[in-house]
């Protein structure tokens, strides 16, 4: 390996290590190094692709990790930084409370000095339960429960209720009929059998299984009696529902292959039928499925014919009518948990200072209880205004969490974290801006400023400038990706990244990359949807151009990711005949209760739908939740790298066929680790360790399938080979290097293909979907919606992926986004701002046009910071 070029402030691992004890940092007068007593020192960080690197990071200020996706900033901050912090406190607590903690691998570092204890405020990945609120994760439901509980209400003659007869989490507290989730799930006549014109012959009823196992149940129907040649509409009610509903299951004698006159013959001379079947409904067969099925593929064919309702008992509001009867200020306690919390911090603030007026209620409450009450609200007041600090006034508690976007629910743990009055504690922030208008990234950074007012630290790996600007220090690492970066080629003051020449973040902090000039683009049509109605949304009108790149702006919560990613993607789906195409299969992802249908949306498509052929939906859920999904499984160019394998002269020689080749195959793969390269070590009280195969030595596959090669590497060497890599090797063959091409296009050169998906950040799984898609022969007419794309990427991938979104307007389709990123916006053909607000203020088309045009609008939010960019 090359020697690292000698960057500012950066310090590799040449030099023996010292004790820091020893005078071995002297800043120079102007250099802006922290001093010896009043920094984190970290020496030998070897984590991922870090490269050996030490640096110095100053306590009790806003230290900002910068570089291009994929440099090594979050390896620096989380997998080192946080990770040893968390390893020494963890140290200190009892072995038991240990198991009770997700313990991180301890860090790949010789020495880290100076370290306080440290909180991490990540995205959050994966699909949070629904179950989970805004309320739970702030925990203010607890002190509102509490509320109802000790200053309620109540009925007369009704006993008190404890705080967890209030929550619909719990066993006192739930509906019974919903379990506390305020929706029933159910299969109806409409959604098992969607075209009634249609016989049973004919697959009517859509819902039974496919293949044989649904051959089966129409036989069993033909033995029993039942017309399977008349069109389903035509049939008796009273045998439609028996089909449908009956909990009876008959097992009667089945003539595979007959018709139903030979059936009927075959029964009167009781000849020996074919086997005997046993019926099922098609309700009882979608819910059974549902609940037991193993899976995925199943889980969600049959969650297409279940739709969600109102719980009839609790009408959605999830608790026991016990609970539902006591009230305060007028509300039952779901009521108020469904309002906005800037309306919900209004009405409490009186109760708070003692100002609500002096009713009959209130001369009727005893003295404690009217204590109770005040101090509950004061607490609530003072938590509910940390949120409206952080601009998250729009949301309810009871909204779910999976509704949330990853930035949201950060600034939601932030806001906790504000009222938490810690004192010397290390916050380390993963890209606070995310999902953040520009708008409203002034209140993040008060927040932040109020957090190190207090005497803490703020570790913050991001990608905004307008944050990265307001950092005491600036951590820049790189230059490139993956194995092209993990070095610090900067660590100091904000104004010293000016002299670093290798940095791709100086460029765009200094304003010194403009972007590039193009021709507008005309719309080849227009998409009009009206008396769009879901969320904050009400019967709005708006038109999306087609044949261009569409930006859809707001200020967050607005309304734009409802519009966009809900009503867009289910109106066109639903008029297409089809739910959105995902870029590759998702297999291995578990549906859950939010894949079945909800009938919310109102609205219609009032013209240009002839204008789209495809719907196609990129976002950020995970390609994969194991670590058997990787990048080349997902873009399909290992199919054409197995082969290559198994037309070598050795594996025809052998009869080893492309199978031979994956590692989900039991007769290639190593038998011990079952494929995966690794076997988990459960040490109780520390974190599970996770040791190369001692069978394969991480390789995956059996000793037999290594032996064969192709230009003398096998098949686990291609795995561990990153993009660019394998694009040179595969230099010659056209259906592997294509795909490759593409990925590096997106800015993914840097990621190995066979990395496992659980590794990947939502922005590297949505490019990798792009990357998929773009890799695809396309006719044109496509449309696609993308949902913050930019989200975790450095402005010089951002320009990147702009580039490709642009060749696939080029080619004839549509692209419409939601987006922040202000750089972006200005390079889309057409801009559609949402607001002006957000939540209830918001909801309304306050400008459209082109990027200038609405740059130009005295009513948009956007406006002035969309002209910003464009001077």
């Amino acid at each position: 390996m090359e020697p690292l070029p000698n960057y500012p402030h950066t310090s590799t691992h040449g030099a023996p290590m010292r004790r820091k004890q020893e005078p071995d940092h002297q800043p120079s007068p102007n250099d802006g190094a922290p001093g010896p007593h009043a920094c984190v020192r970290v020496r030998g960080a070897r984590e991922h692709n870090l490269k050996n690197v030490n640096v110095e990071l100053p306590r009790d200020a806003l230290v900002v990790f910068t570089g291009v996706s994929g440099s090594g900033k979050s390896s620096l901050a989380f997998g080192t930084l946080y990770a040893e912090a968390q390893r020494r406190y963890l140290e200190s607590v009892s072995p038991y409370a240990r198991r009770l903690f997700h313990q991180m691998p301890v860090p790949e570092v010789d020495e880290i000095d100076g370290l306080p204890p440290a909180v991490a405020l990540q995205q959050q990945r994966g699909t949070p339960t629904a179950r989970s609120s805004v309320g739970s994760v702030s925990t203010l439901s607890n002190s509102l429960r509490m509320l109802y509980s000790r200053a309620g209400d109540y009925p007369a003659g009704q006993q008190l209720l404890y705080a967890e007869s209030f929550s619909p989490n719990t066993a006192e507290g739930a509906c019974p009929q919903c379990s506390g989730l305020g929706r029933v799930y159910e299969a109806t006549e409409a959604s098992m059998v969607p075209d009634d014109s249609l016989t049973i012959r004919e697959r009517a009823v859509a819902a039974w299984p496919p293949a044989w196992h649904g051959q089966n149940l129409r036989d069993i129907l033909v033995t029993m009696g039942y017309d399977v040649d008349t069109p389903w509409r035509e049939l008796p009610r009273k045998d439609r529902d028996w089909i449908l509903y009956t909990e009876e299951t008959p097992t009667v004698p089945v003539y595979a292959g007959l018709t139903p006159e030979e059936t009927r013959r075959a029964l009167k001379r009781k000849e020996t039928p074919s086997y005997q079947g046993t019926f099922t409904s098609a309700r009882r067969y979608v819910l059974q499925t549902f609940a037991n099925t193993e899976s995925a593929a199943m889980k969600k064919r049959v969650a297409r014919y279940m739709v969600s309702t109102e719980c009839p008992m609790c009408r959605g509001r999830r608790l026991r009518q016990e609970a539902l009867s006591v009230t305060f200020a007028g509300m039952d306690i779901m009521t108020l948990s469904r309002l906005p919390i800037e309306r919900l911090a209004g009405l409490l603030r009186p109760y708070a200072d003692g100002s609500q007026p002096a009713g009959k209620a209130k001369k009727d409450k005893p003295a404690e209880q009217l204590i109770v009450t005040r101090r509950i609200a004061a607490d609530l007041c003072a938590r509910l205004d940390t949120m409206l600090a952080l601009g998250l006034g729009y949301l309810a508690l009871e909204r779910s969490t999976p509704t949330l976007s990853p930035g949201e629910l950060q600034r939601l743990r932030l806001a906790t974290a504000v009222r938490s009055s810690l004192f010397g504690v290390v916050y380390v922030l993963d890209e606070p801006s995310a999902g953040l208008h520009p708008a409203d990234t002034e209140a993040l950074l008060a927040a932040l400023a109020q957090l190190k007012a207090a005497g803490n630290s703020l570790f913050v790996v991001e990608h905004a400038l307008d944050v990265i600007r307001r950092a005491d220090w600036i951590v820049d690492v790189g230059p490139l990706a993956g194995e092209g970066g993990g070095a610090i080629l900067y660590s100091g003051p904000p104004d010293g990244l000016r002299n670093v020449a290798a940095s791709h973040t100086r460029r765009y902090l200094f304003d010194e990359v403009t972007p590039p000039a193009r021709e507008r683009r005309e719309p080849a049509g227009w998409l009009r949807l009206e008396g769009v109605t879901r969320n904050n949304l009400h019967d709005l009108a708006v038109a999306f151009p087609l044949g261009v790149m569409c930006c859809v702006t707001g200020v967050s919560g607005s309304g734009k990711s409802t519009l966009v990613s809900q009503v867009l993607v289910d109106l066109v789906g639903t008029a297409l005949g089809h739910t959105a195409d995902e870029p590759a299969d998702d297999e291995g992802l578990e549906p859950q209760l939010d894949d079945v249908v909800e009938e919310d949306t109102a609205g219609r498509i009032a013209g240009g739908i002839e204008g789209v052929r495809r719907l196609v939906r990129v976002d950020q859920k995970p390609i994969g939740r194991t670590p058997r999904s990787n990048l080349a499984t997902y873009t399909g160019l290992f199919d054409a790298v197995r082969k290559l394998f198994a037309a070598t002269p050795a594996a025809r020689k052998h009869r080893y066929d492309a199978g031979r080749f994956s590692f989900n195959v039991a007769k290639g793969r190593c038998a011990h680790c079952a494929g995966e390269g690794f076997v988990m070590v459960e040490l109780l009280f520390l974190p599970s360790v996770y040791a190369p195969c001692p069978t394969c030595n991480g390789a995956r596959y059996n000793a037999d399938t290594l032996k064969i090669t192709y230009k003398d590497r096998n098949i686990a060497d291609v795995l561990g080979m990153t993009v660019d890599e394998a694009h040179a090797f595969f230099a010659d063959e056209e259906a592997v290097v294509r795909p490759l091409q593409v990925l590096r296009e997106v800015g993914l050169g840097y990621l190995r293909l066979g990395q496992s998906a659980t590794e990947l950040s939502g922005g590297e799984a949505q490019r990798i979907k792009l990357a998929t898609e773009l890799q695809r022969a396309t006719r044109g007419g496509a449309l696609y919606v993308l949902d913050e794309p930019t989200t975790g990427l450095h402005p010089f991938d951002t320009d990147r992926l702009v580039a490709q979104l642009n060749r696939l307007v080029d080619a004839g389709n549509s692209v419409i986004m939601v987006e922040h990123t202000m750089r972006v916006a200005a390079a889309c053909d057409w801009v559609v701002d949402i607001g002006p607000g957000a939540g209830e203020a918001g909801g309304t088309v306050v400008a459209a046009g082109p990027p200038e045009e609405v740059a130009a609008s005295k009513e948009s939010r956007t406006a002035p910071y969309l002209k910003a960019v464009m001077v």
